[in-house]
């Protein structure tokens, strides 16, 4: 249970104004403390950046809600505090919600996961499920290690908020791994980073969580007098969600959501023309998440290939091609490459909500790992797949790997029961990523020997 800090008021009184001539802010109350608005008045570009982010939204995500409502009632209650101990874990603590069913009640400066949330962390007690403990002492903890005093209240370094310490990515992953009560290990980010190449004490290799999701800068950490300038940490804090409905810089949040993403896969794209035809093998590496692709709530997600072949500027091929507002898990596609996870219930039939899930089956993009080729355990991130395009041969080949957070049926799915308003099926996006789009003619590809057929190719070598 989260308490108030009764000494907030001694340990921030014992801290001297910077400037003696300028008048001390008053001590932040405890309900202050757990309102980010008091922040702003010292931090105003972290909680701006933070009032745009996945965190800020995660209590009002009406994806959430929705599922959230149809799992209350279709396990009767069973799913308690499942979702809610990580969408609005303030909350819950402070006693505000059970479940989750009652958040427009609930303040919105205590839904969501908050600035007093991570902030006062100061152990972590499980590996996953939000097993994080919140210090009872009026300390905000960062990753700044001889913090400036303030009036407004004490502030302590901790390594589990320092990124430049590995510690600090189990605080992220303890929400962002999950187990269902049914014992399925249904999100793995965690556990996908830390066996990356990138869960490493060597500071050459090493990248926790917040070294790409809170990338720093030079400046000031607190807009007060003396602040000197440190390196600051952007909360923006993009993964691939955006916001679906009316909310703080949506536009700001989807082009960083972009960029990451423009240079997270890299592709390859190889002809081998033949009579009638052509063999093409494309290939597509993730170079950059410390995680796989798709990762968090795979069970969701949807990436695939999209390729087109062309003869004469005649579109001769086709394979993943899908209109706008069209599920691609239900196109009607043989040659379809989908990267996603799919959940199956205790009878072995497909389903979409992670509260009939009883085992998983994944086809993703494995994170750059530290084993060598050969090695046990190792696993080839360069992933291939060969197409077989009969007819004429095309002399124009055409590359995207596309990208949805959620599968348009999984929404439609919510949208049948009477839980999601139709409205926000339109708002969820669909992007292309940068590096990972590629064209291909004979003239400016280049000869090589392809990993899949092991024969000659002209090839379309990644983008880097």
């Amino acid at each position: 249970m989260f308490r108030r800090p009764a000494l907030l008021a001694l340990c921030a009184l014992a801290f001297a104004a910077c400037d003696e001539d300028t008048p001390a802010r008053p001590p932040l109350t405890a309900d202050e403390l757990l309102d980010p608005e008091a922040c702003r008045e010292c931090h105003p570009s972290h909680v701006q950046e933070w009032s745009g982010s996945m965190h800020a939204y995660a209590g009002d995500d009406p994806v959430f809600r929705a599922m959230n409502a149809r799992g209350q009632r279709e396990t009767e209650g069973a799913l308690g505090d499942f979702c809610v101990q990580c969408h609005a874990p303030l909350a819950l603590r402070l006693g505000l919600t059970a479940d989750g069913t009652n958040l427009d009640d609930v303040p919105a400066h205590l839904r969501g996961v908050t600035c007093a949330f991570c902030h006062t962390v100061d152990a972590i007690e499980g590996t996953h499920n939000n097993p994080l403990r919140l210090a009872d002492d009026g300390v905000m903890r960062g990753g700044t290690v001889d913090p400036v005093p303030s009036t407004g209240h004490a502030a302590a370094w901790s390594p589990l908020h320092d990124r430049s310490d590995l510690r600090s990515s189990a605080l992220c992953g303890a929400c962002h791994d999950i187990v269902t009560p049914a014992g399925v290990h249904l999100e793995r980010t965690s556990a996908e980073w830390q066996g990356s190449v990138f869960n490493d004490d060597d500071p050459a290799v090493r990248n926790t969580c917040n070294d790409c999701h809170l990338p720093g800068r030079d400046g000031r950490i607190a807009d007060v007098e003396g602040a000197p300038v440190r390196r600051v940490h952007d909360h923006s804090m993009p993964g691939v969600d955006i916001a679906l409905t009316p909310f703080a810089d949506t536009g700001a949040q989807r082009s960083l959501v972009q960029r990451s993403l423009d240079t997270t896969l890299v592709t390859e794209l190889c002809v081998i023309p033949r009579q009638g035809g052509a063999e093409v093998e494309v290939y597509v590496e993730n170079i950059a998440a410390g995680h796989q692709v798709p990762s968090g709530a795979a069970l969701d997600r949807r990436l695939w290939v999209e390729l087109i072949g062309y003869a004469n500027d005649a579109e001769v091929y086709r394979s993943g091609v899908v209109p706008d507002g069209e599920p691609i898990a239900l196109l009607d596609d043989p040659d379809l490459w989908l990267f996603r996870e799919i959940g199956y219930d205790a009878d072995g039939n497909q389903v979409h909500l992670f509260w009939q899930v009883a085992r998983t089956e994944a086809e993703a993009l494995p994170s750059p790992n530290v084993l060598p080729p050969g090695s046990p355990g190792y696993v080839n991130p360069h992933v291939g797949r060969r197409y077989r395009i009969i007819g004429e041969t095309p002399d124009r080949v055409t590359l995207r790997v596309r990208m949805r957070p959620m599968g348009l049926e999984v929404l439609d799915e919510l949208i049948e029961s009477g839980d999601l308003d139709p409205a926000v099926r339109a708002a969820m996006p669909t992007f292309d990523l940068a590096l990972a789009t590629l064209t291909w003619t004979a003239a400016t590809a280049e000869p090589r020997i392809t990993a899949l057929a092991n024969r000659e190719a002209l090839c379309v070598p990644a983008q880097r």
